[in-house]
């Protein structure tokens, strides 16, 4: 059996800039990987079976993108005789916005690639996940990237590394809802990137805050108390949340403020321009 790194990301910005005739959206945002990785474990078969062996407890099996992952990579291939047993540690919130399930099914086809001897390219895997969802390309891409399109046109760039306070509300957000929310901003106009990135960070936005915030009045609780300390905003669709710290220190400090005043998980991670499943 071996294990593969499955980690989270941050939206540091989220601008949507237009709506498709397919119901997409456009946007551009900043993707950086943290330290925080569920741990995916991977037994090949030679029997033609995909088994999820850790069980979820609101997603079937057969919709869980682990499983849609890997059926996807043996199609493609055409191989009826690879199979494999894959069990999770799950660490990352579900529906918190942090990528956790597309990152699931990105470890999926880059570990099984190697697992099962393809000897597919990086690109092809790419092609395979954005397939999947919008969010599997940049896991599979494993560097901070400036992402445009539905999120799936990626740009490599190295930026700043950061400690960040990631606050889980205990709520799962979906992401579906708030891009048909009426009220989401669709229309931001584009921004090269060297003006982006020349933006300080409490200047960055995130367009899905404001709508998020509304529907979910504990979100909007948390932003405002934690804005006091230091600069925070919605990562990605949310729920979650993150504050940028110049030390772990200050994270941690910060951390005892919030947890004297919410009863709410949180944890304290640094930011990285390479994935953790590359590593």
């Amino acid at each position: 059996m071996k294990q593969w790194y499955s980690p989270a990301k941050l939206n540091l910005f989220l601008y949507i800039t237009g709506r498709r005739a397919d119901n997409y959206h456009n946007l551009q945002t900043l993707f950086q990987f943290i330290d925080y990785c569920d741990i995916v474990t991977f037994k090949v078969r030679q029997d033609n079976q995909i088994h999820l062996l850790t069980e979820f407890f609101n997603v079937p099996e057969d919709k869980n993108l682990m499983v849609i992952a890997a059926n996807r990579l043996k199609s493609y291939t055409n191989r009826q005789d690879l199979g494999v047993d894959i069990t999770i540690d799950k660490k990352i919130p579900m529906g918190g916005g942090l990528g956790g399930a597309s990152s699931n099914a990105a470890t999926v086809l880059v570990a099984l690639n190697q697992l099962w001897q393809l000897n597919l390219t990086t690109e092809t895997l790419i092609e395979i996940g954005r397939q999947i969802g919008a969010d599997v390309p940049i896991f599979i891409y494993g560097h901070a990237a400036f992402a445009q399109g539905i999120g799936d046109q990626l740009l490599t760039v190295d930026i700043p590394q950061y400690w960040y306070l990631v606050t889980y509300p205990n709520i799962e957000i979906s992401t579906v809802k708030v891009f048909n929310d009426p009220e989401l901003t669709r229309n931001t106009p584009s921004r090269d990137l060297d003006d982006l990135l020349a933006l300080p960070f409490d200047q960055f936005k995130n367009d899905c805050e404001n709508v998020v915030r509304k529907r979910y009045p504990i979100v909007d609780k948390i932003i405002t108390y934690l804005s006091q300390f230091a600069s925070t905003r919605l990562t990605g669709t949310g729920a979650c949340i993150f504050t940028q710290c110049k030390t772990e220190q200050e994270a941690k400090q910060i951390q005892q403020k919030l947890n004297n005043n919410f009863q709410v998980p949180s944890f304290i991670i640094k930011s990285l321009n390479r994935s953790p499943l590359y590593n």
